[in-house]
């Protein structure tokens, strides 16, 4: 009797504790949702955490930056005359030199910054300030050497957007598609160019130097609050239906497995990096590129004057006209890579570029001139090879995004650094500068056709080459 009775309090203690748990469990589960729904996850989350917003946000960091730039381009060498100064294509050059310093003092630093405290959204968006306060100085400023400070500080806030917005893009992005995402982005950069160009001239001959800058930081703005609605790589890594994490940087295996990536040193994960290959050889077509790309920006203003006498309001159309097809370039190639491989679109843009730089040197008509200049087929370079950095970053263990686009603008910024400087001091010292220039980027271009052909993917070309003569 008293056993039976025992039983049956233990039961009902039993049901009550069952009951008491399920009783707490769903005290855990509605708050946590309400939370979510009413606190954790910010307004907007769905379509400010998608790959085609963070997309958007990056394609119009690039119009800005790259705008930004050009507006000062069909001006800054005539306002060095104005100043008195002489040698400008030299100067002009030795600015575009610090504007690359910045780049490259600032890639591993910022790349630091975003992989060590997972916060790539401060970063993302202290690079737009930095870009408004550069502005401001360079319009203020009083002497050269300040100029090339201010030159400096906004080539560290457009690497701010390169290497912190690229690591974002890649996250979000599905692996299929980050050469089109990439290859969008890009285009911005030609139509920075499209629009800074012909306006930069009118505004300095209607409102005096300032007035270039001035509407640069105008059209900052809406940079900066675009940035700001960027959903952080905390909160988008978790969905508001549920509680479920979601890792949105992995690893792509073999096969076709996803591996969350582990958090590593990032020292140790640059020396990695450094060790790779594939990962140099893309660095110097990277380096290469960008040297060629920017040998002839700093003298073309000057050349167009000497050949056809033209002042800065002209440059600036020639500009506009050369920079329209390659609006069209990098989404195009960006699409040919994910499909064909990056090594074959790298070869094949290549080889079709070096004759229109032969034809840069004929002295000819104007209207060939511009439309050499317009179809060298190199706009879309930059994204071929930003899409292999990615695919290093997928495939090779404790080697994060950061880190490959710190190491991509750091050999950017080193060929950006010594192409205008190089062709400043070529156009100005030797006799048929030009010519000179144009025959270096020729061989500029050989040299990236043979890193890419042994060195660039995977299984690059030359290796496969190569196992296929062993085996007959």
């Amino acid at each position: 009797m008293v056993e039976r009775r025992l039983r049956t309090y233990l039961g009902e203690y039993k049901g009550c504790l069952d009951s008491l748990q399920i009783l707490s469990t769903l005290d855990h589960m509605i708050p946590c949702a309400n939370h979510q729904e009413t606190e954790e996850y910010p307004w907007g989350w769905k379509w400010r955490s998608s790959y085609w917003f963070v997309t958007f946000v990056m394609w119009l960091g690039t119009v800005v930056d790259v705008l930004i730039f050009a507006l000062s381009i069909p001006v800054v060498p005539f306002q060095l005359k104005a100043l008195g100064y002489e040698d400008v294509a030299s100067l002009t050059g030795w600015l575009m030199f610090a504007y690359s310093t910045g780049n490259v003092i600032s890639s591993v630093p910022i790349a630091i910054w975003s992989e060590m405290y997972d916060t790539r959204k401060v970063p993302y968006v202290a690079g737009v300030l930095v870009l408004i306060v550069s502005q401001i100085m360079f319009m203020e400023a009083p002497c050269y050497w300040v100029m090339c400070l201010a030159r400096c500080l906004q080539g560290i806030g457009m690497i701010t957007r390169v290497v912190v917005g690229l690591a974002i893009l890649c996250n979000r992005s599905p692996s299929k598609v980050v050469g089109r995402q990439i290859g969008i982005v890009m285009s911005g950069a030609p139509l920075g160019v499209l629009l800074g160009t012909p306006i930069g001239g009118p505004l300095y001959a209607r409102f005096g130097f300032r007035g270039p800058f001035i509407f640069g930081i105008i059209v900052s703005l809406p940079d900066l609050v675009l940035r700001l609605l960027v959903i952080g790589e905390r909160d988008a890594s978790r969905s508001p239906s549920s509680s479920i994490h979601i890792p949105l940087e992995g690893k792509e295996l073999g096969n076709g497995a996803v591996q969350s990536e582990t958090k590593v040193s990032f020292v140790r994960g640059f020396r990695l990096l450094l060790r790779s290959h594939r990962a140099l050889g893309a660095a110097c077509v990277t380096a290469m590129i960008s040297m060629l790309e920017n040998m002839l920006t700093p003298v073309l203003p000057s050349h167009l004057n000497s050949l056809w006498g033209m002042d800065a309001t002209k440059v600036g159309l020639v500009l506009l006209a050369s920079v329209i097809p390659s609006i069209f370039a990098p989404p195009i190639s960006g699409w040919f890579a994910d499909r064909l491989g990056v090594s074959a679109v790298i070869i094949a843009t290549l080889i079709f570029a070096i004759p229109w730089y032969i034809v840069l040197i004929l002295d000819v008509h104007l209207t060939v001139f511009i439309t050499a200049y317009a179809f060298f087929f190199t706009s879309g370079l930059a994204t071929s090879v930003s899409t292999e950095f990615a695919s290093i970053a997928r495939t090779t263990d404790e080697i994060g995004y950061a880190h490959v686009y710190a190491l991509s603008n750091l050999a950017y910024g080193i060929g950006a650094s010594v192409g205008p400087v190089v062709g400043g001091q070529m156009y100005d010292s030797i006799t048929g500068g030009w010519m000179a220039i144009c025959l270096m980027v020729v061989g500029l271009l050989a040299l990236c056709v043979v890193a890419t052909f042994f060195f660039i993917g995977k299984k690059s070309i030359g290796r496969n080459l190569l196992q296929r003569i062993r085996r007959r």
